[in-house]
């Protein structure tokens, strides 16, 4: 039975802060239900909207669609872009590929911003490409995730750790009792995880469900003390690609739920129902929850494929422009620069397989084609990027912020990319 738990937060007269959050005060904190005790009931209109969402999905990946592993690569971190942009990193797609980019040359780039989200990155790789092909999922995975995540963030040393101490969400920094959510406290944590990770485990409910509700206990339980939001999201996948419903692609679902920010947080919390697992109550929250969650999955699938096809014409675009001959270095460096938009020499001739000066030959013949430009001005390292890539990337995101998927009929209804100039 999923309850409050009352408690008092203990006077800290030395701490920081205003004289009113170091007195000692009352707080409720929320202890949820097993995942594994409900026995879940859809209704006959929300089953039609998992068989929708289910099929969308299984459409996507099963059309074979070109280029799909670079699809999939580039989704990837748009995913994780989008994601770590929910909780307040704001990085975007160019300024996070240069920075990785000279990170890998060796190239001096301090931006501890672009590393955080980085890390994110790591961390949705390590989730869908190692934890989603694992027997069965065991908190250590959890755990895996969530240190790959913070390795590059200015908490290392939290990484990989569950905490010992009472977290919140809202408030003040200093105390609970104004929190806008309170988790339940450190020592119902592990119970809570091992049950979740044996409700992964099933197989006997559709995937997006399992999916859904996976993320939403994960977020109730909030078993960290930061990353939370991001590992959530990440398990989202994991779940996806376990059940053979995103196999081929990362579905950016972190773009629409950032969308629909606050029936987002709406239906977090409408999930946390008190009371026992077959009440209204619970089927109630657990409905309105999925809806949000389907209703977001939906819309990030459509999205992925309009962009597919965006990214199929750029590249058809290059082409036409440069006439590459058949396997030359050129030919095959145009099909990677989708997932690879900033890139050196040494880059092209990794990606390629080409000896040094056949890469260099092949980065000066789209130099002088328009499909790379040179960036900045170092001397000893050549950093080229293709500048149409972002341009659908931003116009990607700025479409996927609004209801209709069309920025010339509505306005953006969260922060999205300037369009910059068209090169």
């Amino acid at each position: 039975m999923s309850q409050q738990i009352t408690a008092i937060w203990s006077s800290s007269p030395e701490a920081y802060g205003p004289r009113k959050h170091r007195r000692p005060c009352e707080y409720s904190a929320y202890v949820p239900d097993h995942l594994t005790t409900h026995a879940l009931d859809l209704s006959a209109e929300l089953a039609a909207d998992v068989a929708d969402t289910e099929r969308a999905l299984a459409t996507f990946s099963s059309v074979g669609k070109h280029n799909l592993e670079q699809l999939a690569r580039f989704l990837l971190r748009a995913e994780a872009v989008a994601s770590s942009k929910i909780e307040g990193l704001q990085v975007n797609s160019r300024r996070l590929a240069r920075h990785e980019a000279r990170v890998a040359a060796g190239i001096p780039d301090r931006d501890s911003t672009a590393d955080a989200v980085l890390g994110n990155v790591q961390a949705m790789s390590l989730a869908v490409n190692s934890v989603a092909t694992a027997d069965s999922i065991e908190v250590q995975h959890l755990l895996d995730i969530h240190a790959a995540l913070m390795e590059r963030s200015d908490q290392p040393e939290i990484a990989g750790r569950l905490r010992t101490k009472q977290n919140w969400i809202g408030g003040n920094d200093f105390n609970p009792c104004q929190a806008a959510f309170v988790p339940p406290p450190p020592e119902y944590v592990v119970e809570l995880l091992d049950d979740l990770c044996a409700f992964v485990n099933r197989d006997d409910l559709p995937g997006t469900v399992q999916a859904g509700l996976a993320h939403a206990q994960f977020e109730t339980i909030h078993p960290f003390g930061d990353g939370n939001g991001r590992t959530g999201r990440a398990l989202i996948q994991v779940v996806l690609r376990r059940r053979g419903l995103a196999t081929g692609f990362v579905p950016p679902i972190s773009l629409a739920l950032a969308t629909r920010a606050s029936a987002y947080v709406e239906g977090l919390s409408k999930f946390r129902y008190v009371g026992t697992a077959d009440s209204p109550e619970a089927s109630a929250g657990i409905r309105d929850w999925l809806d949000v969650f389907l209703t977001a999955t939906r819309r990030a699938t459509t999205d992925a494929g309009a962009l597919q096809s965006r990214l199929e014409v750029l590249e058809a675009d290059w082409r036409e422009v440069v006439h590459p001959r058949a396997n030359s270095a050129t030919d095959r460096l145009l099909a990677e620069l989708i997932a690879n938009p900033v890139i050196t020499a040494e880059d092209i001739a990794r990606l390629t397989g080409a000896s040094r000066s056949a890469a260099f030959a092949a980065a000066d013949t789209l130099v002088t084609a328009g499909v790379l430009r040179t960036v900045g001005d170092q001397q000893r390292y050549r950093l080229l990027e293709a500048p149409r890539v972002f341009e659908v990337l931003t116009d990607y995101e700025r479409a996927s912020a609004t209801d209709s998927g069309d920025t010339k009929e509505e306005q953006p209804k969260r922060a999205v990319p300037y369009r910059q100039p068209k090169s």
